[in-house]
C-alpha cells in the first residue's frame, strides 16, 4: 500500500524537476519583441474583454476583443496590463471584479498572442528586459488609440493598471489621457528588472501602487537587488504626487491584485477617480 502511494508521488516529483530544469533563471524562450504593427494588433484582437452586466444585456459578458458585442451607452474602461505569465487567471479574476463589484468594463491586450514571442526566467540581462518594456509600452498605446473605435468609451474615464510586468509600461506611459493608474506588484524604482524607472506620470495624477513588504522580486529581500537603494514601493517616487496612494501589505508574495484588502483598497481608489 506504501509502495502504490509513493510511485505516483515519486513520477510527480521527477517531472516538476524536470519542467524547472528546463526553465533556468537566465533562460529565454522564442525570440521575437518587435512592435510591428502585425504584432500589436495580434495583442488587442486577442486581449481579454470584461463587460459588466450593466453594459452585456444583464449578464457579464467575456471574450476576445475582437469579438466584442455592440455596446448601448458611455462607460469606464480599464485597460489592464498583465504580468510575464499573460492574460493569466489571476487577471481574469481581477477583471471579472471590476465588472461584478465596480460595473466597471476592462480589456488585457494579450502580449503573448505574438508569435514567438520571447518569455524569460528571471533573472536575465537587463537589456532583454528593456526591450520587453518597450514592447509592453507599445502595447499599451496601441490599446489606448484600438479602444476609441469603441463608441461606449468614455474618454475622460480610462484608467490603466498593470501587474509586475505590466506595471512597468503602465507607470513609463506619458500621455496625459488618462483619468488615474493601478501599479501593482512593481516599486517604480531603480532595481534589476530596469535601467531606470523612468516613470511618465504627472505631479498631480490620481495613482495607486500596492505591493509586498517583502516581494520576491522588487524588495531588498531579493538578493538580485542587493547593489541598489531598494526600497520596496513607489512611496519616494510618488512622494510630491499628492493624489498618489501606496499600500504595502505584510506579506512575502508577488502577485498580490486579487487580495481582499487590496480589492478594498482599489475600490475605494476607483470609485473616488470614476464617479461623478
Amino acid at each position: 500500500m506504501f509502495v502504490a502511494r509513493f510511485l505516483p508521488m515519486a513520477a510527480a516529483f521527477l517531472c516538476a524537476t524536470a519542467a524547472l530544469a528546463a526553465d533556468k533563471p537566465g533562460d529565454t524562450r522564442g525570440t521575437v519583441l518587435e512592435p510591428s504593427p502585425a504584432n500589436l494588433a495580434l495583442t488587442w484582437s486577442r486581449a481579454n474583454l470584461v463587460l459588466p452586466a450593466t453594459l452585456a444585456g444583464g449578464r457579464r459578458w467575456e471574450g476576445r476583443a475582437e469579438d466584442a458585442p455592440d455596446v448601448i451607452g458611455i462607460a469606464p474602461l480599464v485597460i489592464m496590463m498583465h504580468g510575464s505569465s499573460g492574460v493569466a487567471p489571476a487577471v481574469k479574476e481581477f477583471q471579472a471584479w471590476l465588472a461584478d463589484e465596480l460595473g466597471v468594463a476592462s480589456v488585457a491586450p494579450d502580449s503573448l498572442a505574438i508569435p514567438d514571442r520571447l518569455t524569460y526566467t528571471s533573472p536575465v540581462d537587463v537589456a532583454t528586459y528593456e526591450h520587453v518594456h518597450a514592447l509592453r509600452l507599445a502595447e499599451l498605446e496601441n490599446a489606448l488609440k484600438a479602444s476609441r473605435d469603441w463608441s461606449w468609451v468614455d474618454r475622460l474615464r480610462i484608467v490603466l493598471a498593470g501587474t509586475s510586468e505590466g506595471a512597468v509600461a503602465v507607470g513609463r506611459y506619458a500621455g496625459k489621457d488618462v483619468a488615474a493608474r493601478l501599479i501593482y506588484s512593481w516599486s517604480c524604482e531603480d532595481n534589476y528588472f530596469v535601467t531606470a524607472p523612468g516613470l511618465g506620470i504627472g505631479p498631480t495624477e490620481p495613482v495607486l501602487n500596492a505591493i509586498s513588504a517583502r516581494d520576491p522580486y522588487f524588495s531588498a529581500a531579493n538578493p538580485w537587488n542587493k547593489d541598489r537603494a531598494v526600497t520596496g514601493s513607489c512611496a519616494a517616487a510618488l512622494k510630491d504626487d499628492a493624489k498618489a496612494e501606496v499600500m504595502v501589505i505584510d506579506a512575502d508574495v508577488h502577485t498580490i491584485l486579487n487580495r481582499p484588502e487590496v480589492h478594498e483598497r482599489s475600490a475605494r481608489f476607483l470609485r473616488g477617480v470614476l464617479d461623478p
